[in-house]
């Protein structure tokens, strides 16, 4: 798996099938979407559910790699739901797939944890990319995703919510060591560890404890969230 919680992932050997839930409470999308991923040798889907509480019961059970999870679902959200989810022990990776690309939900999906955002009209080629990218520990947005990322970091906002995003984030970040916060500098900047190693001058084990503890400290569960602390407590 990915340089993200390693020791967090599942234990399933290197040539087993990525395991796969599938969250959604449309049933046609569901069925579409487990016959496109049960169609892959290297996936397949274990569970499915229609909302967001059976959807925390179903991972408990099942354990998956991956939870395709849709944002807007009656009762507990898919947003709500994926914070949840992260609370657990050696928990899913998340992908968000939805009809919606708003700044605030691609941008709370991204806070919530998710490592991906697609769109549920992403061709079924990439969408089955994102899946093994997401179950890898990598984020991955569509382009229309991309764009909302790019344009909620650059576009206007009140100058109170710049504000306090920004004094939250530089409160979030104080604890960190100067080595920690430029590991962090780096991880925002899109560095891989081995790239990181080498800004740094410092070997690929000292980067990955260094990341190690800024997951313990900043409370997080991957570098987008990482990537988007940095970015707001930089705000200006």
């Amino acid at each position: 798996m990915s340089n993200d919680h390693d020791e967090n992932t599942s234990t399933q050997s290197r040539h087993d099938p990525v395991r796969v839930v599938i969250v959604d409470d449309e049933e046609l999308v569901r069925m579409a979407l487990r016959l496109v991923i049960d169609g892959e040798p290297d996936l397949t889907v274990v569970a499915e559910a229609a909302d967001g509480n059976a959807a925390l019961a179903v991972v408990d059970e099942q354990r998956p790699d991956v939870v395709l999870m849709d944002v807007r679902m009656p009762g507990r959200d898919g947003l709500e739901t994926t914070r949840e989810l992260l609370t657990r022990p050696a928990p899913p990776r998340v992908l968000m797939l939805t009809t919606f690309d708003s700044d605030d939900l691609v941008l709370g999906a991204l806070r919530a944890g998710a490592l991906g955002f697609v769109l549920k009209d992403t061709p079924p080629a990439r969408i089955l990319d994102a899946v093994r990218t997401v179950a890898e520990g990598n984020p991955v947005l569509s382009p229309a995703a991309t764009a909302r990322v790019i344009a909620a970091a650059t576009g206007p906002a009140s100058v109170h919510s710049r504000d306090h995003q920004r004094a939250a984030a530089r409160e979030q970040l104080s604890s960190l060591t100067e080595r920690e916060r430029e590991t962090a500098r780096a991880i925002a900047d899109g560095l891989g560890n081995a790239q990181i190693a080498e800004r740094l001058r410092i070997t690929v084990a000292t980067v990955k404890a260094h990341t190690g503890n800024l997951f313990a400290k900043l409370a997080v569960e991957n570098r987008v969230q990482i990537a988007l602390l940095i970015r707001d407590a930089e705000d200006t």
